[in-house]
């Protein structure tokens, strides 16, 4: 391919998106396709002979938007967002071009001095503590996903307690990790991948710790389990609180949470996923209280900060636990840049060694939309989501089933009396299934547990999620939402 064809092909890419993202409101959100029929268009062997552009973009539109979930839709309300933006597209293109591998500050310098001051203009963004610039003692680095920061996490946590106990033990502690019961489930895989646990219901040292009727990690019960642990000579390791939970965007006490693990010198990871965008509006910075005494911090600019995936930060305060818990330097990566100790290589920041340019995207998107253009994004899905929550509230089919915090509302349609709870989620579940196939919206729901206000726990109960936070979403789509679901409802 010649650079004029590629010229010629790019921008029929490009007029490709950008059609697309005009079109995609009116494309069913949810792919309507049964298992196989992607496969069954496309042949079973590869071609011998190179073929036509036409023939790639006449089957990229008959054969692969047909069964694709639209993400991009403003009807997507499912999940969280996995949003993008033509800034972050067009990095993700350059970053493409250029090719670059940034394992190491020699590879590509700007790639890691970008990376650098991007991580540290978030630090200012979002109001974190200083102590998590890379001028202090800490720094950050863009992983791919928060999944991947928690382990890394776990990892450097675990270094620091066996560096710290070997010598007085005489052996490896046998550690304990700690989160919610309504923590992200990267919790327990992380634990899983470390050794920590034989798999998903291995509880041996594993504590999931119930949630209060907010739906928030309860302090008390987590200082409870850290003492029986710590009597029984085992480690507590390290606590994972959650700024905004999957299920229901619960926030959980960090300052409360931090205070129990100060005696036990427990790593504390924070994992604000999704919510950690919201802290870019200054409003709403009391959700992470507390985080100053995070050991380390994560939140994806992919889910709502209009970056297009992967796109994962996260930041440590001591980056010396990190770095010497990751660090390995065979022959061929060794160079003088490294070995003067006065750059970074991001190889020792993270699992793989090797890593893509994913700061462009970053810069361009925030020289683009600036600060004040990312709040005026964020506090607009704060407002239509409490548009969308006074909408059912108002309609009494419907209940609110936890504390809105940002975007994400959780409902369902009330019991009926005389009415089992089985009978309840039924209703509730032919409604999302009759709202997904209708093509108009996609929803998604969750298991929450019941809990009182005197802290007792009933069973748990199916809820509805709507998630607002796609690139495109605006107030008329919210309420063509609730008007499909108030039009199915039983």
């Amino acid at each position: 391919m010649t650079p004029d064809e590629f010229r010629r092909l790019g921008r029929q890419a490009v007029d490709f998106i950008a059609d697309y993202w005009e079109h995609v409101e009116n494309m069913p959100v949810l792919c309507p396709m049964a298992p196989g029929a992607v496969a069954a268009g496309l042949p079973e062997r590869p071609p011998e002979q190179g073929q036509s552009w036409e023939g790639v973009f006449q089957d990229l539109t008959q054969i692969v938007l047909p069964g694709l979930t639209h993400w991009q839709s403003p009807n997507f309300f499912a999940y969280f967002p996995a949003n993008g933006s033509f800034p972050a597209v067009i990095a993700d293109l350059i970053s493409t071009g250029l090719g670059v591998q940034g394992m190491l500050w020699a590879t590509s310098p700007a790639c890691t001095e970008m990376e650098t001051r991007m991580l540290d203009w978030l630090v200012e963004m979002l109001g974190l503590p200083a102590e998590f610039r890379s001028d202090q003692s800490g720094g950050g680095v863009i992983h791919s996903t928060a999944s991947e920061a928690v382990l890394t996490a776990l990892v450097a946590a675990r270094h620091r307690l066996r560096s710290r106990e070997a010598g007085a033990r005489g052996d490896a502690p046998r550690e304990c990790v700690y989160a919610s019961t309504q923590a992200h489930s990267s919790v327990v895989k992380a634990a899983m991948i470390a050794g920590l646990a034989d798999g998903p219901d291995d509880r041996s040292r594993i504590r999931l710790i119930p949630t209060d009727h907010r739906h928030a990690m309860r302090p008390d019960l987590l200082e409870r389990a850290m003492r029986a642990d710590a009597a029984a000579g085992l480690a507590p390791l390290m606590v994972v609180a959650t700024i905004g939970t999957t299920g229901s965007t619960a926030i959980d006490p960090v300052d409360r949470i931090a205070s129990v693990c100060a005696p036990h010198g427990a790593w504390l990871h924070v994992d604000a996923a999704f919510a950690g965008s919201a802290l870019l509006c200054p409003e709403n910075r009391w959700m992470a209280r507390g985080v100053e005494a995070a050991d380390s911090f994560c939140f994806n600019p992919h889910k709502w900060m209009l970056t297009s995936f992967d796109c994962s930060c996260f930041w440590v305060r001591d980056r010396g636990a990190l770095t010497s818990a990751l660090s390995i330097t065979p022959e061929y990566l060794r160079n003088a840049a490294s070995q003067s100790g006065r750059v970074i290589d991001y190889r020792d920041w993270q699992i793989p060694l090797g890593r893509r340019f994913r700061a462009l995207k970053l810069w361009m998107v925030i020289r683009h939309y600036g600060v004040d253009g990312l709040r005026a994004h964020i506090r607009e899905h704060l407002r239509i989501a409490a548009l969308f929550e006074r909408l059912i509230l108002d309609d009494d089919r419907f209940e609110i089933c936890a504390p809105r915090t940002v975007s994400l509302v959780c409902f369902r349609l009330h019991p009926r009396a005389g009415e089992s709870p089985e009978q309840t989620d039924a209703r509730n579940r032919r409604l999302m299934d009759a709202a997904n196939a209708s093509g108009d919206l996609y929803l998604t729901h969750t298991s929450l547990p019941t809990v009182h206000d005197d802290q007792t726990a009933g069973p748990p109960r199916l809820v509805l999620r709507m998630a607002i936070g796609a690139t495109l979403t605006r107030e008329e789509h919210v309420r063509a939402a609730f008007s499909r679901l108030s039009n199915l409802a039983e």
